[in-house]
């Protein structure tokens, strides 16, 4: 344990994901040896963005407005959706430079052990959009895990019933990796998802 101050920044950058104790006290110690100006600008930069950022009302990805710059953009493909579950993960798809639709964020992925369900997910949400917004194709872009999976199987069950295509990313194996490195599930789901050889 250490001083007050110390160990509330300890335990506050512990509560957030990914950082365990070691590493909350690890940077709580490289925020004490920082310049007092760069700390204040570390907190300054984390009072804007809780001052300034919200979620865009229409898709859930980040935004400064009540709509973020993707569903203010008339050159997107208004009937296509790629469904993700963070806004981080938009960034990812958008570097490809492959993609043209909107997106929906559902803000997280079904796990019933962290007891996160449907419900807590923006899928109300996503179902509301589709028939205003003339939606043909969604695009199940979930993390190819356990819960993505969960995720992506609940979605294709709401969705196929109402005529929309539903479709969803190709996963297998990465560019430059090995097969003997590869597990079998990765192994099968290259297989499965082989294309013809143009």
């Amino acid at each position: 344990m250490y001083a007050g101050p110390v160990q509330d920044l300890i335990d506050e950058l512990g509560r957030m994901p990914g950082v365990g104790p070691k590493s909350a006290q690890r940077i709580a110690f490289h925020l004490l040896k920082l310049p007092r100006e760069d700390a204040l600008r570390l907190a300054v930069a984390i009072t804007e963005v809780k001052d300034r950022v919200a979620f865009c009302e229409q898709c859930f990805n980040v935004s400064e407005g009540p709509r973020c710059g993707i569903c203010l953009d008339e050159r997107r493909e208004a009937h296509v959706l790629c469904v993700v579950e963070e806004p981080k993960d938009i960034v990812s798809v958008e570097k490809t430079h492959e993609y043209r639709g909107r997106y929906h964020v559902l803000q997280g992925a079904i796990s019933p052990i962290e007891g996160i369900g449907p419900d807590q997910l923006k899928v109300k949400e996503l179902l509301a959009r589709l028939d205003p917004e003339g939606v043909t194709e969604v695009i199940l872009c979930t993390n190819p895990n356990i819960e993505g999976e969960a995720t992506a199987m609940y979605l294709a069950r709401l969705l196929k019933p109402l005529g929309i295509k539903v479709t969803r990313i190709a996963s297998g194996l990465p560019v430059g990796g090995d097969l003997e490195y590869a597990d079998e599930l990765t192994l099968g789901r290259a297989l499965e998802g082989r294309r013809e050889v143009e």
